[in-house]
């Protein structure tokens, strides 16, 4: 268990770095927007230095303070494992922007965008695939998520969006498009790394179906349906959990059932859409 948590803590910490990097080497020079807080961070930056004239402002400071209330939200709302995790990548994602240069290694918008694009896709996917995020505007619309009941990828474009039509106004309106260019980038390899869909549904096979199942309701507020079943080789008696949940909580899943049931059978699908009761209000 603790090495397992250690190995979180320093996945997160790598993916904080390689953010930074995509931040600081390719996208900051070259006034191009990252996704989500992050972008916020970029654009409040950008609205201090060159039209405040207050330089000491800078995107890792700026990020750190939006994440603060943030936090306190999903610590409240979403899960406490989940925001303790996010909002160590938070810190650690700040400090490293501090520490790191802002330099230029290539004058071609284009390539910094696209380079930026996938360095800070890979350090968002893997912070995600190990149970955490980049904080900011994936903890808000998980809220709005669980608030409307509607899907978490709309909230996430219309920041994004918002994002976009900044950088335009901010910048020459080709920042907008290259700004579109990164976000896709980053969105295409985080998919790679993690997983595209943001409901996905969990079967699992096991014969401790009652301690697996009070084990998930202790962390997720999800509705879980038991279904008996029976090995077509071994003809034993076993039980199938069924229940769908949301990619962020892949890696608490996969970690409950490794610690109540190592010999457990899981599958994991896609999920297009998920009518009636999605989650526990009790």
């Amino acid at each position: 268990m603790f090495l397992m948590e250690a190995k979180r803590i320093v996945i997160v910490i790598v993916g904080a770095i390689l953010n930074a990097i995509g931040l600081n080497f390719f996208l900051i020079g070259a006034n191009v927007y990252a996704s989500g807080f992050t972008g916020i961070s970029q654009i409040l930056a950008t609205v201090f230095s060159d039209y405040l004239g207050v330089e000491i402002a800078s995107t890792g400071i700026i990020l750190f303070i939006l994440n603060i209330p943030v936090a306190i939200i999903g610590w409240l709302m979403v899960g406490r494992g989940f925001t303790i995790y996010s909002f160590l990548s938070v810190i650690a994602t700040s400090f490293f922007l501090e520490v790191l240069p802002i330099v230029n290694l290539s004058d071609d918008i284009l390539l910094n965008a696209v380079f930026g694009g996938v360095i800070a896709g890979v350090g968002v996917g893997i912070t995600l695939k190990w149970g955490a995020s980049t904080g900011g505007s994936d903890i808000i619309a998980m809220v709005l998520s669980r608030m409307k009941d509607k899907p978490i990828g709309g909230y996430l474009m219309a920041i994004n969006g918002m994002i976009i039509v900044i950088a335009g106004i901010l910048n020459e309106p080709e920042n907008a498009l290259y700004t579109l260019v990164g976000l896709y980038v980053t969105t295409r390899v985080i998919d790679g790394i993690h997983t595209r869909h943001e409901k996905v549904t969990a079967m699992i096979v096991t014969k401790k179906a009652d301690e697996l199942q009070q084990a998930i309701h202790d962390t997720m507020i999800r509705g879980i349906t038991i279904l008996p079943v029976k090995g077509a080789y071994t003809k034993e008696d076993k039980h199938m959990l069924y229940l769908v949940i949301t990619r962020y909580e892949l890696y608490d899943l996969e970690r409950i059932i490794h610690e109540v049931d190592e010999n457990a059978f899981t599958n994991v699908i896609q999920t297009a859409g998920v009518y009636g009761f999605f989650r526990r209000n009790d």
